[in-house]
């Protein structure tokens, strides 16, 4: 269900293993888990939303909690692995201004050089 992987240079990767949605029934443990991942300072995460084509309020909300967390420890946070839709989702929201967001895993590795 969730996967939390060590990537290179102290980079960790927080993906869905399967999931289509990300709503109430998982954002509970998917924050506390996220959260978790801040408790040191300079933490850098990144949430992989790949395969994710349905994320609700509660899920938004999960990420904007994190991403307080995450500032609050000096951490960075950062999304990629967004279908169009999603991409779209965040936009009408106005989220693609509080969160950087990239459309894969590699150039989102990449922006932590």
């Amino acid at each position: 269900m969730i996967n939390i992987t060590e990537l290179e240079n102290n980079i960790v990767q927080f993906s869905f293993d399967g999931l289509e949605k990300f709503n109430a029934l998982i954002a509970d443990e998917a924050r506390e888990q996220l959260q978790k991942l801040f408790y040191s300072p300079n933490a850098r995460v990144i949430i992989d939303l790949n395969g994710i084509k349905y994320i609700d309020s509660s899920g938004f909300g999960c990420f904007l909690i994190t991403m307080k967390t995450a500032r609050n420890n000096y951490g960075v946070l950062k999304i990629c692995g967004l279908s169009s839709e999603i991409r779209a989702l965040f936009e009408s929201l106005q989220l693609h201004t509080v969160f950087e967001l990239f459309d894969d895993l590699e150039s989102c590795i990449e922006s932590f050089t």
